[in-house]
């Protein structure tokens, strides 16, 4: 029979548990909002998750008109329950016909490529 110190423990753990189920479910909230707020100026959007290590998880979205952004979630499950929540559909690589979608300007040129070929920094 436990005695009233471990269930004291027990309950103690349940309500930490709860806490940080609440407080994920929040994260999730938020982030699926922004996703949707994306989805909204770009036509609609698809995406891919990221690990990132201990930083957390990179949500990539790439609207439909090839606009493109990303988010961080502190995990991995985190993001599939942002994801979820804001009904955005998940590809599981970003392969090459994913990643054809995504529509650069110049911006994204010379951070990627004018800086090492000699062009002038953003």
């Amino acid at each position: 029979m436990p005695s009233m110190g471990d269930t004291a423990d027990t309950a103690g753990a349940a309500d930490t548990a709860g806490a940080a189920d609440k407080k994920q479910d929040r994260t999730a909230a938020k982030l699926a909002k922004q996703i949707g707020a994306f989805a909204k100026q770009h036509g609609g959007a698809e995406g891919q998750l990221a690990h990132m290590g201990q930083a957390g998880t990179r949500i990539v979205l790439v609207g439909s008109d090839g606009g493109w952004g990303d988010l961080v979630a502190p995990t991995f499950a985190v993001a599939q329950l942002a994801a979820e929540k804001a009904g955005l559909t998940l590809h599981e690589e970003f392969d090459g016909e994913f990643a054809a979608r995504v529509r650069t300007g110049p911006y994204e040129w010379t951070r990627m490529a004018g800086i090492q070929l000699g062009g002038r920094e953003n």
